[in-house]
């Protein structure tokens, strides 16, 4: 019902939607999304929205690009060596069994929880691999695969006791580092050791690179055009759905740039020994798993999980099978992680899993920029924090730096992660983003 200015009596229809108070209504502000003004300002916005994620603790993966910088600025300084094409192939093929780990390790922490047998899953992969193919006979492609999938239980089990029974994440997955510890002991024997066919399947994850120079630049071109084609078919959408989204200028510019990064780490290899196979698996398997987290029900509900378990309850999410998928997964790459170790060194021994490697992927998660609060980062982050914690590694032993300081300073670069991370997140409380 309306009433007009005069006081009148009221009228007999009433418009839909009417507003009671036009002078009010008239005189308000429809509030803007700030991200539809950036790109209307030329660079100063591009400046201004910079300064307002800095605020609001939307800190992305800047910290860690910045550090990886300054680590390997420091070290080429020290030794010339450093970024040397042949250096830098090493550490990159190094890096891609605890990636590989450390791509598990993402998805359990998206989830707020933590897997400590991704160590020992690791080395009993290699280790059953080793017993099938080499004691055994076995043909090597069925026992890559049971390897595999003995990851795979392993993690379901986990998850299992953790989603079921309501065991802790971190007490199930502790009992599980000691029992498959000493399974992997148990089925390699007295002897410990079991060496590796170097032609074999598992040999040649780490030590088969692609000769030709074609093989490098057509890798480079492949990740460019799916970035391209990612972001302008997403900007699409966004489009269509009336949200905001990047002007094709901008994706263009974001493009250029990726193809000049990629292109330099093709000419790269191509000075050394040509494109590692180990690499191509690597970036395949973090295309594939970042399309997983961002673009299907699955991912979305992993991430749902890691904001609210009860909320995600209430909105008909499947809360346990979900999260005992999520411990399989990560048991299925800590496999794949293990083959990529005992590929390494050619040889699966009882000293498999141990040492360091828990420690490394669950850091190199962190690093990468995945929160250990849950419900924030994607799989990219194991390789940024991989290549930060193998760069290190590198970067001391070239300088003959014993172990024990380079278990210092990782150590260091992780709790100031860790810190950034925890200072982050109450910024974006305080800010109302978290």
């Amino acid at each position: 019902m309306s009433i007009d200015k005069g006081g009148s009596a009221p009228t007999d229809t009433v418009p839909t939607g009417s507003v009671e108070n036009t002078e009010a209504a008239s005189a308000a502000v429809t509030a803007v999304d700030p991200r539809l003004l950036v790109r209307e300002q030329g660079l100063g916005g591009y400046l201004s929205e910079f300064k307002r994620k800095m605020r609001a603790g939307d800190l992305g993966s800047l910290p860690v690009v910045l550090g990886l910088i300054i680590i390997w600025v420091i070290f080429q300084s020290l030794n010339s060596n450093f970024l040397s094409a042949e250096n830098l192939s090493n550490i990159s093929v190094t890096m891609v069994g605890t990636g590989m780990i450390a791509v598990g390790i993402v998805f359990v922490l998206l989830l707020g929880e933590i897997d400590l047998s991704v160590g020992s899953v690791s080395g009993v992969a290699g280790g059953a691999f080793a017993v099938l193919s080499v004691t055994h006979g076995m043909n090597e492609w069925l026992a890559f695969v049971l390897a595999i999938l003995t990851g795979t239980a392993a993690g379901a089990i986990h998850g299992f006791f953790f989603a079921r029974i309501g065991v802790p994440a971190f007490a199930v997955t502790l009992a599980g580092l000691l029992f498959w510890n000493g399974f992997m002991l148990q089925i390699l024997g007295s002897n410990g050791t079991i060496n590796l066919d170097s032609n074999g399947i598992v040999a040649k994850l780490t030590s088969y690179y692609f000769t030709d120079v074609a093989a490098a630049y057509a890798l480079a071109i492949v990740v460019v055009a799916v970035y391209f084609l990612t972001s302008y078919l997403g900007n699409r959408r966004r489009e269509a759905a009336g949200v905001p989204s990047q002007p094709l200028a901008e994706t263009i510019v974001r493009t250029v740039l990726l193809a000049v990064l990629a292109f330099a780490v093709a000419i790269l290899y191509n000075q050394y020994k040509g494109l590692p196979l180990a690499v191509v698996i690597f970036i395949a398997v973090l295309l594939l798993t970042d399309f997983m987290l961002r673009r299907t029900t699955f991912g979305r509900k992993i991430f749902a999980l890691g904001g609210s378990v009860e909320a995600s309850r209430r909105a008909g999410i499947n809360v346990e099978m979900v999260r005992i998928s999520v411990f399989a997964i990560s048991g299925t790459f800590a496999a794949i992680g293990g083959l990529f170790i005992a590929s390494k060194i050619a040889s699966a021994n009882q000293g498999a899993g141990g040492g360091d490697l828990l420690m490394n992927a669950i850091a190199a998660a962190v690093i990468g920029g995945t929160s250990l609060f849950g419900g924030r980062g994607r799989t990219w982050n194991a390789l940024l924090g991989v290549l930060v914690i193998v760069s290190i590694q590198y970067g001391l032993a070239l300088q003959g730096i014993a172990s024990p300081i380079q278990y210092m300073i990782t150590g260091a670069v992780l709790l100031a992660t860790v810190v950034i991370d925890a200072v982050t997140r109450k910024t974006q409380k305080s800010a109302g983003r978290a």
